[in-house]
């Protein structure tokens, strides 16, 4: 039976949550202190004082998102992670390229990766699926897998890249692919392929490099039928799903996962949340299952 366990984001020298509430949270990222749109954050705000400190505040309107910043603004900076080191940016959906919610998880899969070559794996096969800015894929061969990273978006595997370089490795460290997640995964399954370890964090919706369309709700059972043939059947192997913006609880996560793995999917389930700083409060960032044979 999977376990339920809520995991936060704490000890990241480089990351900040100082404040949240009235649909916003300001966060910092390295030097740089942002504020966003949150729409967990229902409450209200407990540091009024700290928010106009922000170099960049991303606001709404009209339909339209827009970052306003102060003068003499860097378009981008580094920001570090355990060895990681990944290029922030303001992008026109709110986001920065970084997540913060997913450090347990990087960490995790680094100790799984670990194990596994432990036990004589040399370089453990891992899969990334919409890999975006490829913080899990950098932080993924930095402990020593061999992974494969996978987004339909040119821009998103460039910026990936540019961690991987910004981080030290060299270029083949990760094999890079600008492909349709659910059709990679289905030529994988034809070829015989199989991962050490997968880690997914699929949309509610996209558009895959030919202009497939990915709905969450009818083709992520799909994808998970494609995986289920992916993963080793080696003891260590693990799979890592992250959900957010779907409107799915963890419990339908676990019982997605479990009606493709089996009863060999037993390992945890929950929500991932960022504590704020100073604060007994947390901001509820997505949710998880993961597992390891």
């Amino acid at each position: 039976m999977a376990t339920a366990n809520n995991i936060e984001t704490n000890n990241w020298k480089d990351y900040e949550l100082l404040d949240s509430g009235e649909n916003m949270k300001l966060e910092r990222y390295g030097s740089v202190v942002v504020a966003r749109p949150e729409t967990q954050a229902i409450w209200k705000k407990q540091k009024p004082e700290l928010w106009d400190k922000a170099d960049a505040v991303f606001s709404w309107s009209e339909n339209k998102g827009a970052w306003s910043t102060r003068a003499g603004w860097s378009e981008s900076w580094p920001v570090s992670w355990e060895g990681v080191t990944a290029s922030a940016e303001l992008t026109s959906f709110k986001h920065v390229g970084i997540f913060p919610e997913q450090a347990p998880n990087w960490r995790w899969a680094g100790e799984r990766i670990a194990a596994l070559k432990a036990n004589g794996t040399e370089s453990p096969s891992v899969l990334n699926l919409f890999g975006y800015t490829g913080i899990a894929s950098v932080a993924a061969a930095k402990a020593g897998a061999k992974p494969t990273h996978v987004d339909s978006s040119k821009q998103s595997v460039a910026w990936a890249r540019e961690n991987a370089s910004a981080s030290g490795l060299p270029e083949d460290a990760i094999r890079w692919l600008v492909d349709d997640a659910l059709a990679f995964a289905k030529r994988e399954v034809r070829r015989g392929s199989k991962y050490d370890g997968i880690i997914l964090d699929p949309p509610a919706f996209g558009r895959g490099a030919k202009g497939e369309v990915w709905h969450i709700e009818e083709n992520l059972p799909e994808l998970m039928e494609a995986l289920k043939d992916l993963l080793s059947d080696a003891p260590g192997s693990f799979f890592l799903i992250n959900g957010y913006a779907a409107g799915y609880t963890p419990q339908s996560f676990l019982q997605l996962v479990e009606s493709h793995f089996g009863p060999q999917a037993t390992g945890e389930y929950g929500e991932l949340r960022i504590p704020e700083s100073g604060s007994d409060r947390a901001v509820s960032a997505g949710i998880y299952v993961r597992f390891a044979r």
